[in-house]
Order: C-alpha cells, then structure tokens, then sequence
C-alpha cells in the first residue's frame, strides 16, 4: 500500500504552519484516483512522488479541487518525509515538475532550501470586482504568472480582513496574494493569500506566493535576503533570498502523521 505523511510545513512546531500530505507512488495511476486522494486529504495540497533515482523524483501538487502548477510548502513537506522516513538519501533532491527542475536541500540548521523560480509581479489595475470581494483599500496591485497581488497600507489592515470568498471565487487567477510591510521588526513584511476558485479559501503558509513576494518586496526594500511571515491563523515563517530569476526558500517542517493508504491506486 502507499506509504503517506501528514508535514506542518514552513514551521518548528506540530499544529501550525502548513499541512500537505505525502504519498509515495511506484508508477503513476490515474488522474481521478489522484484528485480522490486530495480530496479525502482535504489538505490545501497533497505531493504525489514517483521515483526516478535515488535522489530523484517526479513531484505533482493537487488540491481537493484541481492540479497546480507550483506549490512550495508541499515540495518542502516532500522532501522533509523524504528524508525523515529514510526513502531518500539525505542530500540534494531533485524535483521534475509542471514548473521545471526543483531542488530541495537539507541544511545543517535542520532547515530545508527550496530553490524555485522567482514570479515577479507587474503593475496593473484592479480587474473588476477584486477589490470589493477583498474589502480592501488598494496601496498598488500587481499580477504574477499566478496571482493577483494587493498591496496594502498597513499590517492591521491586512490582519483585519474579511473577504467574500464567493465573490473572490469569480476573480480569474490561481490567487491573491495580499501583503504589508510588517510592524514586527523580526520580519520585512506579511502576506496572506487567498485562492477560493482552487479549493483554498485561505492558505496557512504559502511557498509559491512568496516566489512574487520576494521580487515585490525586494525591489522596493532594495533587499536580497529577506522573512515574510505569512498571517494566517496557524501562521508560519518563510526566508527568502533572491538570486536571478531564481528563489531560495528556507523554512522548517514537522511530521505529525505516518502510515499507509489503504486504497490502492488500481481502486481509481
């Protein structure tokens, strides 16, 4: 039967940061069983691996809607179950993914660096509706490959926000990103992000949106090296450092649940 991994991601600490599921698959099955399986997880995503080599592995994300594109704490969580349960030997691992080659490194802080490509945001206006579902007061807005990113005047304002999740489901995008330079002298800046058309109303820490956070913030900071706490319920802490048109991420993880999925992929 599969083996499969609960992770907090992006955290120190069990119940908090970002929960993905890890399942390790010896081929790939069908596309449906896969969305079965998220969907039971019910997680804002769930790894799927096939192994190419030792330390090479074919790496999918799925929500308990769709498939997505990137997704960084589930690719740190990967690596981290990876390691934990000995399936992979502790050095670089490399992911094939829909966004290319990823890489996952083993540090001796106990981190994970994730090495990803960077998703500048440029500078547009609102698209109808986007503002309003948010209750937002707009500073600037800006569009990754992904997302729709608000920038906001203040942390309290960022904290304080409500959305309408179902008038933020109609926005065409993956998500929103929604950022404020932190009060906190221990971060740069805060973020929360918003992806209720993918299954996510909310998500606890997200990697990816942290690959265009890190361009935003770091341009107008004039900063390579910088930490973004994500301002979520369960919270979480992400290092960035820009290098290119590449991003490191560097966060934690902690593994809360073991076993196996007693469904096999035949049953999809």
């Amino acid at each position: 039967m599969p083996p499969l991994a609960v992770v907090d991601a992006f955290t120190d600490r069990p119940f908090s940061g970002n929960p993905a599921a890890v399942c390790w698959l010896d081929t790939w099955p069908p596309d449906d069983w896969l969305q079965l399986v998220a969907r039971e997880m019910n997680l804002a995503e769930t790894s799927f691996l096939v192994r190419r080599s030792a330390a090479e592995f074919e790496l999918r994300w799925l929500t308990p809607r769709v498939e997505v594109d990137l997704c960084g704490h589930a690719t740190l969580a990967a690596a981290h179950a990876l390691w934990e349960a000995g399936t992979a030997p502790r050095e670089v691992l490399r992911f094939a993914t829909r966004s290319g080659e990823l890489t996952a490194v083993p540090l001796p802080t106990g981190e994970v660096e994730l090495d990803f490509p960077a998703t500048p945001a440029a500078p547009c206006d609102p698209p109808p509706g986007l503002l309003d579902a948010l209750g937002a007061t707009a500073v600037a807005v800006g569009r990754s490959r992904f997302d729709y990113l608000v920038e906001v005047a203040s942390e309290a304002e960022l904290r304080g926000l409500r959305p309408d999740f179902r008038r933020l489901a109609e926005v065409e995008c993956r998500g929103v990103i929604v950022t404020a330079r932190s009060d906190d002298g221990r971060y740069d800046f805060v973020s929360r992000f918003f992806a209720p058309a993918a299954g996510v109303d909310e998500d606890p820490v997200t990697g990816s949106a942290h690959c265009c956070l890190s361009e935003w913030w770091g341009e107008k900071l004039g900063k390579a090296e910088m930490v973004g706490c994500q301002a979520s319920e369960r919270g979480g802490v992400v290092r960035v450092t820009r290098a290119g048109d590449r991003v490191r991420l560097t966060g934690r993880a902690v593994t809360v649940t073991r076993g196996e999925l007693l469904v096999p992929p035949a049953g999809g």
